[in-house]
């Protein structure tokens, strides 16, 4: 993340965010606030600081900080599950187990989504065959939020180098 330094005294500098567990997301919305503006693009140029090697490593990244966003809401955990149900695993479902004019409707979503998913593949380099995958995806994704809020709920939500960093450990309906 770049920000020029008017913008981050602007703020309060990096004190105005020290204990936010998402600390981009605090810093632009603090930008934002005062008045800024904030960009969000792709670059062919940027890279990575934290490489994920393995799904075990890619599932804790997102439960560290999935409920935190969803600001420990157990309303908007269950609309973003609803949300990514509908939007990724209802077409494949009704492709696979529907009547047939139903499920070519579904064939015919199912296709549109991978559609729509090749050009960020070929921005990163990667193979076209992930795309029909968006829905074996969306599940992972979902497990994953889902454990953020049960991390959450048992306490130790927020997990990073073995503490437990988001301190709202509680579930808000």
């Amino acid at each position: 993340m770049l920000i020029r330094r008017e913008a981050l005294e602007r703020v309060g500098g990096i004190a105005a965010i020290r204990g936010e567990l998402i600390d981009d997301c605090a810093l632009a919305r603090a930008v934002k606030q005062t008045g800024g503006r904030v960009w969000l693009g792709l670059s062919a140029g940027t890279r990575s600081t934290r490489e994920y090697c393995s799904f075990a490593e890619i599932e804790r990244m997102i439960a560290r900080t999935a409920f935190t966003q969803l600001r420990h809401s157990t309303w908007l955990l269950a609309a973003t599950v609803a949300g990514l149900a509908v939007t990724y695993l209802l077409g494949p479902a009704l492709a696979i187990a529907a009547p047939p004019r139903a499920a070519l409707l579904g064939a015919a979503a199912w296709l549109l989504m991978s559609a729509s998913y090749w050009p960020a593949l070929r921005f990163y380099g990667r193979a076209l065959w992930w795309a029909p995958l968006l829905p074996a995806i969306a599940i992972f994704y979902t497990w994953a939020t889902v454990h953020s809020a049960i991390d959450s709920r048992r306490g130790a939500g927020g997990m990073w180098k073995g503490r437990a960093q988001d301190g709202r450990a509680h579930v808000r309906l």
